[in-house]
C-alpha cells in the first residue's frame, strides 16, 4: 500500500466514530484544469471580438493567451516523448493549431487548443477522484480500538499497532477493529462493505469477522487474527490500486489510427516544404501550400468523427439516467461480450421484505393479528429485519400497539408484552435444534431452504407463527438479465457474497444459471479475471465497497447509484444515476450504435481529406477552398454525430433489446 494512502497518526477518532466522508481533491488544484479553465476562459472572451471585426491587437494577445494556456502543457509532454521516440498526438494538435494561426487560422487553431485541454483536465480530475474515494476506503475501519491487557484491563490503541495475537473489546454500535475470530460473546454484524449479505450476520463464539464492519447490540470479545496492514479492508484498497494501474491505458480505435495517420501527415508536411525549396521554389508560396496541406490534412474531421457521437450518446444516456464518465467508456462499452451481475442491492432491492406470513393452525391467529403482534414486538428495535417487519404491518394499514418491558437479546431475538401477552420474535435456531418435528420448524426450515430469512414468532412460549423475510428481486431484473443475454450471446454470472442458497433462489427468479456465491472482494476479481482469460471483454454490475475492485479489474464497470458506496461509485466507468436496472442493456447498445456512426464518420473524413489533400498535391488548391472543404467536413461529421442526441435514438436502444 502506498503512503499516500495512509490513515495520518494524529487523527482522533474512537472505534465507535462515524464514518467521516472522504475528502475531494478540489477541482482548481489540479494543475490541468486551471490551465484549461484559464484557455477557455481567453477564448471565450475574444471570439466576440473577433467575429464582431475588432481590431486584431484587441483580440489577438488574447487568442496568443490561450495557446499558452492551453497548449504549452501538452506541447511539453510531447516533446518530452519524442526523447523516447514517441510522437503524441496531442504535440501534433498543438502543432496542427500553430499552423492553422501561421496562416491567418487563429480561431480555428484557438478552438482546437481549447478542446485537447478541456480533455486533459476532465482526465485528471476522474484520476483524482478515483484517489480520493480509495484513501477514503481506510476510514471504514476504525482508528482506534479497545485491547485487553493481561491483567484484565483494557487500554485503547490505534488500530495499526493491534498485532496477530492481541484480544479486542467490541462494544455494540462500534465498528470491528481488526480481522480476527470472536472468543466470546454474541452479536449480529453488519458486514455488508465485505461480503454484500444484505442482513446482518449472527456471530458467536468461533466465528470470524473483518475490520470494518459494524457490530450491533452484543458486546463481543475478539482475537486478531491478520495483521492490520493484511486485513480484507486493506487488501481491498490493494486491489483496486492495481486494478486501475495495470488495466492497459483504454484507447478509443480513432487515437490507433491517429498515431500512424499523423506520422505520415507531419513527413508530408515537411517534404512538401523541403523538396521544392531544394529545386529553387520561392519560399512563401511554398510555405502557403505546405501550411495548406496540413490545414487539409489535419486530423480534425478525423477526431470530430469519433467524439459527436460517443458524447452524444453520453448526453443522452445522462438523460436517462446513466452517468457515463468518458467517451473512452462510451466506447468500450459496446465491445463488451460477457456480463457479471452483483446480487444484493444490484439485482435486489437491497433492503430486507415480509415475502411470507404463515399463523400456525394451533395458534388462531389470522396472518394480520400473527403480523400485528410480532410487529409491536419489534417496533423498538433497530435491527433491519425489526424494520421489516413494522413496515409489512403498516403496508397492510395495520394499527400497532404499543409493546412494555422490550428486552433484545443480541442473536436472539426480542420479547415484549402485548396486549397483555408474552410475545417473543426472533430466530428459529433453538426450535430447529430442539423440537425438528414442530410445525413452525418445518416452515421455517423450508424458507431458510427457498434462501429467506425465517423469524419465529412466540406467544406465551408457544410457537404462533413463522415470518418469511428475503431482499426481493428487482421488477426489472429478470428482463433486464434476458436482454443482457440477447446483447452478449451469453447468460450473465451471477458473483455475490451472500450464502449459496439465497443467491440460488434469486438466479432461479432471475434467469441466470451460472451462479457464485459466498464470495470475497479477492474472489470476485478471480471470477471476472477467469473469464477475461477465456478471451471475454466483461462488464461487471455492482454496488458495493465489496464490488470495487472486481469494477477496476474488469473491461467496464457499471454501479448502482442510489444506494452505491463512494468506492463503488468512483471505480466504476458508469453510473446508474436513477437505479432502473433496464437501463444497462440499452445504454450497452446504444454504444454499439455510437460506434458505427464512429465508422460511419471516418469514412466520410476520410473521403474529403483525401479528395483535398490529391488537389493540392496534384494540382493548385485555393487557400480559402481548402479551409472550406476541411472545416465542412468537419462540420458534416458533427452533425452526424449529433443524431444520437434525440430522444428517438435511446428509444430506438431500447427497442433493439425488446423493451
Amino acid at each position: 500500500m502506498s503512503s499516500a494512502l495512509t490513515r495520518p497518526p494524529s487523527r482522533d477518532t474512537s472505534a465507535g466514530d462515524a464514518v467521516a466522508p472522504p475528502r475531494r481533491t478540489r477541482i482548481l488544484a489540479l494543475p490541468e484544469a486551471r490551465w484549461a479553465a484559464a484557455a477557455l476562459a481567453l477564448f471565450l472572451i475574444a471570439l466576440p471580438l473577433h467575429l464582431l471585426g475588432a481590431p486584431a491587437w484587441s483580440w489577438g494577445p488574447l487568442f496568443a493567451l490561450a495557446y499558452g494556456a492551453g497548449g504549452w502543457e501538452p506541447g511539453w509532454a510531447g516533446l518530452r516523448a519524442l526523447r523516447d521516440k514517441t510522437l503524441d498526438v496531442d504535440l501534433l494538435m498543438v502543432v496542427a493549431a500553430l499552423g492553422a494561426a501561421a496562416i491567418g487560422r487563429v480561431l480555428d487553431g484557438a478552438l482546437l487548443i481549447v478542446i485537447f485541454a478541456t480533455s486533459g483536465a476532465l482526465e485528471a480530475i476522474a484520476t483524482a477522484r478515483t484517489a480520493d474515494s480509495v484513501r477514503g476506503l481506510l476510514d471504514l475501519a476504525p482508528a482506534t480500538a479497545t485491547r485487553l491487557l493481561d491483567d484484565g484491563s483494557e487500554e485503547t490503541v490505534p488500530t495499526e499497532r493491534l498485532a496477530v495475537g492481541d484480544t479486542i473489546r467490541v462494544r455494540p454500535g462500534e465498528r470491528i477493529g481488526a480481522d480476527g475470530r470472536v472468543l466470546d460473546g454474541a452479536s449480529e454484524v453488519d458486514q455488508a462493505a465485505i461480503t454484500g449479505e444484505p442482513l446482518p450476520v449472527a456471530k458467536r463464539a468461533g466465528d470470524e469477522v473483518f475490520s470494518g464492519t459494524v457490530n450491533g447490540t452484543g458486546a463481543l470479545r475478539v482475537k486478531v487474527e491478520r495483521d492490520p496492514s493484511d486485513s480484507v479492508i486493506a487488501r481491498i484498497v490493494a486491489m483496486v490500486e492495481e486494478a486501475s494501474g495495470t488495466k492497459a491505458p483504454a484507447q478509443l480505435f480513432i487515437e490507433k489510427v491517429e498515431r500512424r495517420y499523423s506520422i505520415g501527415m507531419v513527413a508530408a508536411t515537411v517534404l512538401l516544404f523541403a523538396l521544392p525549396l531544394l529545386f529553387g521554389a520561392a519560399f512563401r508560396p511554398t510555405l502557403l501550400r505546405a501550411m495548406t496541406f496540413m490545414i487539409v490534412a489535419s486530423p480534425c474531421a478525423v477526431v470530430l468523427a469519433t467524439m459527436p457521437p460517443l458524447l452524444s450518446a453520453m448526453a443522452n444516456a445522462g438523460r436517462h439516467g446513466v452517468l457515463v464518465k468518458s467517451a473512452v467508456v462510451m466506447e468500450r462499452l459496446g465491445r463488451i461480450d460477457a456480463v457479471a451481475l452483483d446480487k444484493t442491492g444490484t439485482l435486489t432491492e437491497g433492503a430486507p421484505r415480509v415475502t411470507a406470513i404463515h399463523p400456525l393452525p394451533a395458534s388462531g391467529l389470522s396472518e394480520d393479528e400473527l403480523l400485528r403482534i410480532a410487529a409491536a414486538a419489534e417496533h423498538p428495535s433497530e435491527h433491519p429485519l425489526a424494520h421489516a417487519v413494522v413496515d409489512a404491518a403498516r403496508a397492510r394499514g395495520l394499527a400497532i400497539p404499543v409493546a412494555e418491558g422490550f428486552v433484545s437479546a443480541p442473536g436472539t431475538g426480542v420479547t415484549a408484552i402485548v396486549e397483555g401477552r408474552t410475545v417473543t420474535v426472533g430466530s428459529p435456531a433453538r426450535l430447529l435444534r430442539e423440537r425438528a418435528g414442530h410445525a413452525a420448524a418445518a416452515v421455517a426450515a423450508r424458507l431458510e431452504e427457498e434462501g429467506g430469512t425465517a423469524v419465529l414468532v412466540e406467544v406465551a412460549g408457544t410457537p404462533a407463527g413463522v415470518l418469511g423475510i428475503a431482499d426481493r428481486l428487482r421488477q426489472d431484473a429478470a428482463a433486464t438479465v434476458k436482454a443482457l443475454t440477447a446483447l452478449v450471446g451469453g447468460t450473465p454470472v451471477l458473483v455475490t457474497g451472500d450464502n449459496p442458497r439465497a443467491a440460488a433462489r434469486l438466479a432461479e427468479e432471475a434467469g441466470i444459471t451460472d451462479v457464485r456465491a459466498g464470495l470475497l472482494p479477492q474472489d470476485k476479481v478471480a471470477a471476472v479475471k477467469e473469464l477475461e482469460r477465456a478471451g471475454r471483454r466483461v462488464l461487471v454490475v455492482g454496488d458495493g465497497v465489496n464490488d470495487a475492485p472486481a469494477l477496476a479489474a474488469a473491461h467496464t464497470g457499471i454501479a448502482m447509484g442510489r444506494a452505491g458506496s463512494d468506492l463503488a461509485l468512483e471505480t466504476a466507468d458508469a453510473i446508474v444515476v436513477r437505479d432502473e436496472l433496464a437501463t444497462i442493456p440499452t445504454v450497452v447498445a446504444l454504444s454499439r450504435r455510437a460506434r458505427r456512426l464512429v465508422l460511419q464518420n471516418l469514412l466520410i473524413a476520410a473521403v474529403f481529406i483525401g479528395g483535398l489533400v490529391v488537389w493540392d498535391l496534384a494540382g493548385h488548391l485555393p487557400l480559402p477552398l481548402g479551409v472550406a472543404g476541411h472545416e465542412g467536413s468537419t462540420v458534416l461529421v458533427g452533425l452526424n454525430g449529433l443524431r444520437l442526441l434525440a430522444d428517438g435514438a435511446w428509444h430506438r436502444a431500447r427497442a433493439a433489446n425488446g423493451r
